[in-house]
C-alpha cells in the first residue's frame, strides 16, 4: 500500500501538544517514583490530559474542516445544517 502524505495546517500545533504531554508525562513518572505527593502527581496528570484532549479535538476538528468538506462537498443549504450540527457536537468529544 502507497502511503500518501496527509498534513494540515494545524499538524504542528498537534504536535506541539503531544509534545508538551509527553514532557508532562515524562514528569509525572519521575514524580512517583520520587514519591511526591499525590496531589502534585494529580495536577501533573490533569496537564497530561487536558493537552492530548486539546490535541485530539483540534485533529478532530480539523478533519471535519478540510478532509470532510473534502469528500461531501457543498451540499445544499438543507442538507448543510446536518454537517454544521455534526462539527458542532463534537466539542463534547
Amino acid at each position: 500500500m502507497v502511503s500518501i502524505e496527509h498534513r494540515h495546517d494545524t499538524h504542528p500545533e498537534i504536535v506541539k501538544r503531544l509534545k508538551r504531554a509527553e514532557g508532562h508525562l515524562r514528569s509525572v513518572v519521575a514524580m512517583i517514583e520520587a514519591g511526591k505527593p499525590c496531589l502534585d502527581i494529580a495536577q501533573q496528570l490533569h496537564a497530561v490530559e487536558k493537552a492530548i484532549t486539546n490535541a485530539k479535538r483540534t485533529l478532530i476538528e480539523d478533519h471535519l474542516d478540510h478532509c470532510l468538506e473534502d469528500a461531501v462537498g457543498s451540499p445544499p443549504r438543507e442538507r448543510r445544517q446536518s454537517i454544521d450540527e455534526f462539527k458542532s457536537i463534537t466539542k463534547y468529544l
